[in-house]
């Protein structure tokens, strides 16, 4: 969510104290923080996300250093709210490295090759094709969208999916 730049005056306002331009801020940021939390929480927990989000915002607005990071410091808060949630709800955190470092640990090193390899044959061709390229060919993600003709944003956000999939099925 970035702010355009008619909106930073409030963004301003809001720092500095006044209740009035917080109350817009909010209300302007909302739709932006639903479908962030959407793309990052359990269906359940968005509405618990999104409120505790514009809460966080409204009482910490004015720690906040420089204004030319708050949307990423907005995103931060969902997106650690969502992890929250998720923990408390599922008592599991899906972001746990000690179980992966764990499973690691457990497996000999042909069984861990034949887990990686049903793992990768288990992602659909196009999230495949990325981790390929990415982490067997070594390419970069540049050199990557130049060839499948794609932005740099959709092969970052495809190879991010293709992970998260392959970590799912490896000890999920």
């Amino acid at each position: 969510m970035s702010l355009a730049p008619q909106h930073q005056p409030l963004l301003a306002a809001a720092h500095r104290g006044d209740p009035a331009a917080l109350a817009q801020l909010l209300q302007l940021c909302q739709p932006d923080i639903r479908r962030y939390a959407q793309r990052n929480c359990r269906i359940g927990d968005v509405d618990d996300a999104v409120q505790e989000a514009l809460l966080v915002l409204s009482r910490k607005l004015s720690s906040v250093r420089a204004l030319m990071a708050f949307s990423g410091w907005l995103f931060q808060i969902v997106r650690r709210e969502c992890h929250r949630l998720a923990r408390a709800t599922l008592n599991y955190d899906p972001w746990d490295d000690a179980r992966a470092e764990q499973w690691l640990a457990s497996q000999d090193n042909v069984q861990l090759r034949h887990e990686v390899i049903h793992a990768l044959e288990s992602l659909p061709a196009d999230y495949l094709e990325v981790v390929l390229l990415r982490d067997f060919a070594e390419m970069s993600i540049g050199e990557i969208a130049a060839q499948l003709g794609q932005s740099a944003a959709a092969i970052k956000s495809r190879l991010h999916r293709a992970r998260a999939m392959a970590r799912e099925y490896l000890i999920g």
